[in-house]
């Protein structure tokens, strides 16, 4: 076996790793999968390639697609991709607020400058929690 094929399988043998086939979709809260997502994430999880080894990414046209489409899971030109992740992100900065912790959402890195570029080159994180 590969090293991708002990991790996956490792990954499969993890507790709830499985419990997306028990889920039960909501439509009206985009809980659901269509066909061709759930066949995909079948053949990811058996090991089955997905595309041919040196294909470019449909999607963004600049990638190369590996066997298993690894680079589809973070491809930032996917539909959903950015909303999924802008979701995520606020909800977690809620959570926090809630529960009384400081958090800022998309705080920019100062203090991590570049000194010929004379200010940060880094993208603002996502998260940036206080004490």
């Amino acid at each position: 076996m590969t090293a991708q094929q002990k991790a996956v399988f490792q990954y499969l043998r993890a507790q709830h790793a499985q419990d997306f086939l028990l889920a039960i979709p909501i439509d009206g809260l985009g809980q659901h999968m269509s066909h061709m997502e759930y066949r995909t994430i079948l053949k990811y999880r058996l090991m089955i390639p997905i595309f041919s080894v040196d294909e470019i990414c449909p999607v963004c046209h600049k990638a190369c697609m590996d066997s298993f489409g690894e680079h589809a899971v973070h491809c930032k030109e996917l539909p959903g991709f950015k909303y999924r992740h802008n979701m995520v992100k606020d909800v977690l900065v809620d959570i926090f607020k809630r529960v009384g912790v400081s958090a800022k959402k998309e705080a920019l890195v100062n203090f991590l400058t570049d000194l010929i570029v004379g200010r940060s080159t880094l993208r603002p994180v996502d998260h940036l929690l206080f004490g």
